[in-house]
């Protein structure tokens, strides 16, 4: 392994020390010597020349060592490190205001397809060339995908920093575009490495052990599918675990609890109850609604007898909005559903049942967030899916997280075919909730 390392060593430190640490190297040093100061030098001073020396000129051995060498650094890095790190990208790695400047007169004097190239070129952050630059190594893609997360989580105490994730979200809308992504039907036969990964990424609805798994897989009566990307490899990036019924469910405990059917049920329900992304650094990169339109289409295809297309969907921020609501009548309710009290008694639960309903679709249909959006996660993704909130269901999931979060309630989203892209539409454009009757009747509750 050593042996194999030593071209890419020498390559990196030829580019360092001669663009950023040539000071101070005495000429008698031989080029061990030199390896090994460079290498003992601190994470973030390794970095960041590594950075420095990524931007400037080479050939495509010593950027590849140069990127490794940047890239092992930066994993060595701690918070502060990487906040520090990520602080640099923002403020030296960002455009040049008199390139910029120039460029737009020359353009505003003569508005040409060369001076339009030129500034659009000085326009794009050098950052964005540094993360191209940095992805030359082999493997370096997963790693970038961690960067950005990384970055997500320092931007939640240093704002300043949209400006750097901007371009991560830029750079990443392209390389995992739908063009690159592949679709696998995951069963038993999957190699266990796969499964093991699915298993740790299933959030939720967590698996207690394989088995729990492979009745997720059973293929009489279930599904799971994923996309992958050839940079990440066997690295699932979102799943979805379908039950195939022959109505909608409307609790969780129907399809979780369910035996296995002996014989292949004759289905005319097709139910997502799980999806999850298993990437934070790839958070806003749109995978889902292209699963969902590819696997409805492919089931449609495979079993022409399935008419329904549907979620099984939590609402995981029910309980926070009900509980700041300044309604006095939900303000009671609030209070009711987190006394618990309801949860084993059948009387009480039809009592509070309109209660919710008419809640749940106000919830779902009319409330929104601070930039007009539903206020749902999950209603959001799947309206701009293409899908129409179909039904409210309670109480529908009694595990310990889904009470604090929802007070049990779940939502079915309906996909219907035809309809899907018009809904996507007009939620897209106007905003707009589609939603059954179902749900018109409950807000007027």
């Amino acid at each position: 392994m050593a042996e194999n390392r030593v071209p890419y060593l020498v390559d990196f430190v030829e580019a360092i020390t001669r663009r950023t640490w040539t000071r101070g190297v005495p000429a008698s040093m031989s080029r061990d010597e030199v390896t090994a100061q460079a290498l003992a030098r601190s994470p973030l001073e390794r970095v960041t020349a590594a950075a420095t020396a990524l931007m400037g000129r080479g050939g495509d051995a010593a950027r590849i060592a140069v990127a490794e060498q940047a890239l092992t650094a930066y994993s060595e890095l701690d918070e502060d490190g990487r906040r520090t790190f990520f602080a640099l990208l923002r403020d030296e790695f960002g455009v040049d205001d008199e390139d910029v400047h120039r460029a737009y007169e020359a353009w505003s004097g003569d508005p040409s397809a060369v001076h339009t190239a030129q500034l659009v070129a000085v326009v794009e952050p050098r950052r964005q060339e540094l993360l191209r630059r940095l992805n030359l190594t082999p493997g370096a893609t997963p790693r970038l995908v961690q960067m950005r997360a990384d970055l997500l989580q320092a931007q939640r105490d240093d704002p300043t920093l949209a400006a750097v994730d901007q371009d991560f979200a830029h750079l990443f809308a392209s390389w995992f575009n739908r063009g690159f992504l592949r679709m696998r039907h995951i069963d038993w036969s999957t190699p266990a490495a796969t499964l093991e990964k699915i298993m740790g990424y299933e959030t939720v609805h967590p698996m207690r052990d394989w088995d729990d798994l492979r009745r997720r897989l059973e293929p009489k009566d279930r599904r799971l599918d994923a996309f992958f990307h050839p940079a990440t490899g066997d690295e699932p990036l979102i799943f979805v675990e379908i039950a195939l019924t022959r109505s909608v469910p409307d609790s969780i405990a129907e399809i979780l609890t369910a035996p296995v059917p002996e014989e292949p049920v004759d289905a005319d329900t097709a139910v997502f109850y799980s999806i999850n992304n298993t990437q934070a650094g790839l958070k806003g990169v749109s995978f889902g609604n292209f699963l969902i339109k590819q696997v409805v289409a492919d089931l449609a295809a495979e079993l022409p007898g399935l008419r329904t297309f549907v979620t099984l969907s939590p609402a995981p921020g029910f309980a926070a909005w009900l509980g700041a609501s300044t309604d006095p009548g939900d303000a009671e309710l609030s209070a009711r559903l987190s006394a618990g009290d309801w949860v084993s008694d059948s009387a009480a639960i039809a009592e509070l049942r309109p209660l919710v309903e008419g809640a749940a679709a106000r919830y779902i249909v009319t409330a929104r967030d601070d930039r007009g959006r539903p206020v749902d996660p999950t209603a959001r993704f799947h309206l701009g899916n293409g899908a129409s909130a179909w039904r409210v269901n309670w109480p529908a999931d009694l595990s310990p997280t889904a009470l604090r979060r929802s007070h049990g309630l779940m939502i079915n989203y309906h996909y219907e075919p035809a309809a899907i892209e018009a809904q996507h539409e007009a939620f897209v454009r106007d905003g707009t909730v589609a939603h059954s009757d179902r749900l018109a009747d409950a807000l007027r509750r």
